[in-house]
């Protein structure tokens, strides 16, 4: 299974407004554009992924390819447990049969910054469901963690996701707990570990500038806790005040031709002022970092090596993307 890596933070802005005055914004991770059963686990210069008004923090170690905090995938296995298929939500795929959504890794916990509009207010929301590492060691037990319920069945084990909001540098008292496996009911033919998507009503937390989001199992040992620290998220669902959100209305980015050999050509449209463009590799090494404006632009692309490469436009309220393929003439 190959990494994808790129080297900005990719933003869409999806949004459908309920009144003049009020959006969502849905953090659906679609627009990392991954093929399928890859993934991303570096967010590299930046450090975290963007998806509609939420932030999602990631730290890499390129010299044991480890991370922590939040990757991006399509990878569909839901059948092979264990550790090498750490990317892998256990729905086999992201909410509502999406092909991408988001794996936390959080041993420590993480926070989930809003941005933009939807800083500040309600959060209506959030599919969940378990990594397909974490449920099969908690179903079968593995070399580090014990099989929920004992070897009886009757062992009152949990693996609990805590939410709380961040509001006005204030933790909010209200707390959100999802069970994503619970071995305690007194008829053991009610125990369950969670298999598909969820949803998770956030809005009794309030306003949120971030959220907290905490792991917690009955599983611990000297070294904390047992079960892998895992959990699968999608469709973050924000809102925020129509008259604060800036450039929704630029269409994602043209690149063509596409394969191209010699040159490329995309068109920024009037919105876009004075902004940066990137050109990056695969690997997230940048190539090219140059000022643009509106307009068309024809970019020499015959001296990079055959591959694939991204165009990367900053603008003022995130950023635009399109990938291409460079191949010989």
């Amino acid at each position: 299974m190959r990494n994808q890596t790129i080297s900005a933070i990719l933003i869409l802005i999806q949004f459908v407004c309920s009144s003049p005055a009020v959006c969502q914004f849905i953090s659906d991770f679609e627009n990392f554009g991954l093929l399928p059963d890859t993934y991303l686990n570096n967010s590299a210069p930046e450090p975290a992924f963007i998806s509609g008004q939420a932030v999602f923090p990631n730290d890499y170690n390129p010299q044991f390819d480890a991370w922590l905090g939040w990757a991006i995938s399509s990878v569909t296995d839901n059948q092979t447990p264990g550790f090498l298929n750490q990317h892998s939500s256990i729905a086999g795929s992201g909410s509502n049969g999406s092909p991408t959504y988001a794996v936390a890794y959080i041993p420590s916990g993480t926070v989930v910054s809003l941005t933009g509009a939807a800083a500040g207010q309600p959060c209506e929301g959030v599919y969940l469901t378990n990594s397909t590492y974490a449920y099969y060691s908690m179903l079968d037990g593995d070399a580090f963690a014990k099989q929920f319920g004992g070897a009886s069945g009757n062992d009152p084990d949990y693996f609990r996701l805590t939410i709380k909001a961040w509001s006005g540098g204030l933790l909010n008292a209200d707390t959100i707990d999802v069970y994503l496996a619970d071995y305690r009911f007194e008829d053991n033919s009610e125990d369950y570990i969670l298999d598909e998507w969820t949803w998770v009503d956030l809005s009794p937390l309030g306003p949120a500038d971030s959220l907290l989001f905490v792991l917690s199992s009955t599983d611990v040992g000297v070294f904390g806790m047992n079960t892998p620290a895992y959990f699968c998220l999608d469709n973050l669902t924000t809102a925020g005040t129509a008259s604060n959100v800036k450039d929704v209305s630029m269409p994602p980015l043209d690149v063509f031709p596409n394969p191209a050999s010699e040159f490329i050509t995309l068109t920024l449209p009037a919105i876009i002022q004075k902004t940066t463009l990137i050109l990056s590799d695969a690997n997230g090494e940048i190539i090219r970092h140059t000022p643009v404006h509106s307009g068309t632009h024809r970019i020499d692309v015959s001296a990079l090596p055959p591959g694939i490469y991204f165009i990367t436009i900053q603008t003022i309220s995130g950023s635009r993307s399109a990938r291409f393929i460079k191949h010989e003439p």
